[in-house]
């Protein structure tokens, strides 16, 4: 039997789902306990399996946020985070292709032609293709202005795609990617059929964490495609497209990992009060007790700063940016830490293949990485500071727009 759906957690001023939302969120129930007992397999054995992909595409929370119109269901951003943290909190790569789906779709609502939203988003949010965002580069991490991907002129209908892109969550099998290149010097995001002669992939195995999100680096070898592919004019493709689909990505990340701070505190509260050495209760230890506290405050802020990006975005696009960047950064590292203090909990029992939270800890590092390091958006977190309080000591009080990868303000 599903589990019952549980409405979004946040206190009596929590807003009521609507019928729809609460749909959504018993399937995402139903995913996540279907995950829990398959997740370390599909970690194990590399790969998510197609028919999982096509059980989720058919479920109607691919991108699920994005206006009826479209084929989404216009969920609200508090709605669409606890749908990422009950599956986040069971497997981070069934979490991935919730991500990268609304990342790519995000970008298109936003920034589209009406013919592109037209043909792209309804397709996205039905499940019948698979998106990958392709914007990582060996020698532009998250440096992303530094990408040497060139997108060309062929005649006045077509442009050629050039370059190599690494890292690409579900790369091996997505059917289309948002790719980010430069035209005519500027940056630019272009749509790329996977099918088309000149994509290469190359699948990548045995990484540290997200073992079961199909990552592929890819090589676009002179692929040509209409020019009406191009999403924006040139120089909006990082700081308008790809802002816009990494920002969507930080949020639905930082859901994700409070999902995954909350499932190891609740592991390794679950494994001291029932594990005994000596004859003693594991939770009657001192040390014990303060990882566990440790983790779990970690956790609730996470989850805090979370809902408060969440309420931030509600207004609509362009909106919560700040908020969602300290989110996903204090979700990452609570994750992280949880995880880590969940296997030493667990001890050799966190260690074994299948242990959950040895995933997670895995996984957890790989989220202080993506969609802007941890050192990253300290720096952008600290000078969007600076901004504020010298404005205000100088008596201009200037508006701080959101800083996006890149520089682009």
């Amino acid at each position: 039997m599903a589990p019952e759906a549980r409405v979004p957690r946040g206190g009596p001023d929590a807003a009521t789902p609507d019928p729809r939302a609460l749909e959504l969120l018993r399937a995402a129930d139903e995913l996540a306990a279907d995950a829990r007992a398959r997740a370390s397999g599909w970690d194990q054995d590399g790969g998510l399996p197609d028919a999982v992909r096509e059980e989720v595409a058919g479920s109607g929370l691919l991108a699920a946020d994005l206006p009826e119109r479209y084929g989404g269901a216009g969920l609200d951003p508090r709605t669409l985070g606890e749908i990422a943290a009950r599956i986040g909190g069971e497997c981070s790569a069934l979490r991935g292709l919730l991500t990268v789906q609304g990342m790519v779709a995000a970008a298109l609502l936003r920034w589209g032609t009406a013919e592109q939203r037209d043909d792209w988003l309804p397709r996205l949010a039905a499940g019948g293709l698979t998106a990958g965002f392709a914007a990582t580069e060996q020698a532009a991490g998250s440096a992303l202005g530094s990408v040497e991907t060139r997108i060309e002129a062929s005649g006045r209908r077509d442009l050629v795609v050039s370059g190599r892109k690494r890292w690409v969550t579900f790369g091996a099998v997505a059917d289309v990617f948002l790719v980010l290149g430069t035209y005519e010097g500027r940056p630019a995001a272009v749509l790329v059929d996977a099918d088309r002669a000149g994509v290469e992939r190359e699948s990548v195995n045995g990484q540290l964490g997200m073992r079961a999100a199909r990552i592929a680096h890819l090589s676009f070898d002179g692929v040509r495609v209409p020019r009406s592919r191009l999403v924006a004019p040139p120089g909006l493709g990082l700081s308008h497209v790809v802002g816009t689909a990494l920002d969507h990505g930080r949020f639905t990340v930082a859901w994700g990992c409070v999902g995954m701070a909350e499932a190891c505190v609740e592991e390794a509260a679950t494994h001291a009060a029932v594990r005994r050495q000596g004859g003693v209760p594991l939770g009657d230890h001192q040390s014990v007790r303060s990882l566990l506290a440790r983790a779990a405050v970690d956790a609730a802020g996470a989850r805090e700063l979370a809902r408060r990006a969440a309420e931030a975005r509600a207004p609509g696009p362009g909106h919560g940016v700040s908020e969602t960047l300290i989110a996903k950064y204090a979700a990452a590292s609570a994750a992280a830490s949880a995880s880590r203090d969940a296997v030493q909990v667990l001890g050799s029992a966190g260690c074994a293949p299948d242990s959950r939270a040895g995933r997670h800890f895995r996984d957890a590092k790989v989220m202080e990485i993506i969609e802007g390091a941890q050192q990253v958006s300290e720096l952008h977190i600290a000078e969007r500071l600076l901004r504020r309080f010298g404005d205000t000591a100088r008596g201009t009080d200037s508006p701080v727009g959101p800083r996006l990868p890149g520089g682009a303000s």
